[in-house]
């Protein structure tokens, strides 16, 4: 099955942003486009808006003035659903409410014809669902495109439970001929992108419910040690932290209130109040013009320890012991059976991020993981109040040895990176298992729909395949509520693992 011809006219019913961002990527394709919107004047708003972003391509020098004149000449508003008859594809992005969206498909099966393929932008409501009251359900595919749509390259083609193979392949091959890059989905709540990002969001608002860490700490952490473009907080605040909220309460309402999708009461408080980010001058952070900065806790500066002695190898932190050296501190090697540490001077230990806490041990200080510890500008580390203080002072002059801002946290069991890695892998992994996506699409639609580093698959192969379910095995330990309990998925996958490695 290929992708439909480009003389076919392609319409977009709901002129809103997304619609908009849509036909423009069906016209620059070069389409016949036909814009519908129940309110009137609201198409011919919308091509008129168009006709100004394509004005404003030419002047960028990314698209030819002939071509935009081409485009504009395609682009043809419609005052009635009955002048979408003669189209191929008729995509939908109205609000996100299940019973307009099924009468809206309903009243389209009456116009187009029966080879028409049609399709659902929706983000959190079911494919299936919104197909369930159709005549042929098996030409309705999801088609999830992320915004701004003209610019994102990711596009989620989400098959529901009676979509034909034909119409998701030709669904698929079309929004790839269009210059966008699909990915294969079944029809589960959040489909790829908006179910296996929870995490994100939802450990660092844990960590800061914990008051562990402030919003511009955990952001920092986020940013500077793990290697992501933006912080859990500034991300919502750009979203909007009532559209965040709400697909986060659509997931978890959709999987059964299960506890590992469990909104943020911090959160909930936030919209309540009206802080809703950006767009209403105050979220996580206040944007007035004459609000202070708000400033990652930054460590004061300590003296480096003379030497450290490394137990074991670090494991995915094994880079910082060449950092060391690196920096003119001595590193005296033990072959140790219980696990892998650095001692300081002072008898203290540093131990990567595992899932446990630093108060169930003598003098322990914990540190978080990094994307890539030499190019990491931040670390955090993690005390208990029963650390000693000279420990925390010599684990702190250490990473600044290392060149790096230190943000000192409290007794966080994962941290902030660690924890919120493990989570992603682990919802990866649950999600192959359960037929959601391949590996390869879900590493690209998290690469591509949300700009992380890297996907949770590849994260998963640099970290150690046992890595993930042994931090979380012990979170779940310390919290037994189900939230951090490693999925049979994951556990299969470790299990597997460790079993081949002992094997003769």
């Amino acid at each position: 099955m290929t992708a439909l011809d480009l003389s076919s006219p392609v319409a977009v019913v709901g002129t809103g942003t997304m619609g908009q961002g849509i036909a423009q990527v069906a016209l620059v394709a070069g389409h016949p486009v036909r814009l519908y919107d129940a309110q009137p004047g609201r198409a011919q708003e919308a091509a008129a808006a168009i006709g100004a972003r394509l004005d404003r391509l030419v002047e960028k020098d990314r698209l030819g003035g002939a071509d935009r004149d081409a485009a504009r000449a395609r682009l043809l508003p419609a005052a009635s659903l009955a002048e979408l008859a003669d189209c191929t594809l008729v995509v939908e992005a109205i609000l996100e409410r299940l019973d307009a969206k099924q009468e809206l498909f309903r009243d389209l099966e009456s116009v187009v014809g029966d080879d028409c393929l049609l399709a659902t932008n929706t983000s959190s409501l079911s494919v299936t669902a919104v197909g369930g009251g159709l005549r042929n359900a098996g030409r309705l595919v999801g088609l999830h495109f992320f915004n701004p749509a003209p610019l994102m390259p990711l596009v989620e083609v989400v098959s529901g439970f009676a979509t034909d193979v034909t119409s998701a392949t030709r669904a698929y091959e079309t929004a790839r001929a269009w210059g966008k890059t699909p990915v294969a989905c079944a029809d589960t709540p959040g489909f790829i992108v908006n179910r296996i990002a929870r995490p994100f969001y939802a450990e660092a608002f844990a960590v800061y419910e914990a008051q562990a860490a402030d919003p511009a700490t955990i952001d920092a952490v986020l940013r500077e040690s793990g290697g992501f473009r933006m912080g859990a907080f500034e991300l919502t605040d750009l979203i909007g932290q009532d559209v965040n909220e709400s697909v986060t309460h659509s997931v978890w309402q959709s999987f059964f209130q299960d506890v590992r999708f469990t909104p943020s009461l911090a959160q909930r408080r936030l919209v309540e109040s009206g802080r809703l980010g950006r767009k209403s001058g105050h979220g996580w952070y206040d944007y007035a013009d004459d609000a202070e900065r708000s400033e990652p806790h930054t460590a004061e500066r300590a003296q480096a320890p003379a030497y450290v002695v490394a137990e074991g190898d670090l494991g995915p932190a094994s880079e910082v012991l060449g950092l060391i050296r690196e920096a003119g501190i001595p590193v005296r090697e033990e072959d140790e059976d219980h696990g892998t540490r650095l001692v300081l001077p002072s008898g203290g230990q540093l131990v990567l991020a595992d899932g446990q806490t630093s108060v169930e041990f003598r003098d322990v200080v914990y540190f978080d993981l990094a994307l890539d510890y030499r190019r990491a500008t931040r670390i955090a580390l993690s005390a208990s109040q029963d650390t000693a203080p000279q420990t925390l002072a010599e684990a702190t002059g250490l990473f600044q040895a290392l060149g790096k801002d230190v943000s000192v946290i409290g007794d966080a069991p994962g941290m902030i990176v660690a924890r919120t890695v493990a989570r992603i892998v682990d919802l990866a992994h649950d999600a192959v298992a359960k037929g959601v996506a391949t590996e390869e699409d879900i590493d690209t639609a998290m690469r591509l729909g949300v700009n992380y580093p890297l996907g949770p698959f590849e994260w998963s192969r640099r970290l150690g395949r046992t890595w993930a379910y042994d931090l979380l095995d012990d979170l779940h330990l310390r919290d037994p509520s189900g939230r951090y309990s490693p999925s049979l998925a994951l556990y299969r996958h470790a299990y597997a693992t460790e079993k081949r490695e002992g094997t003769s």
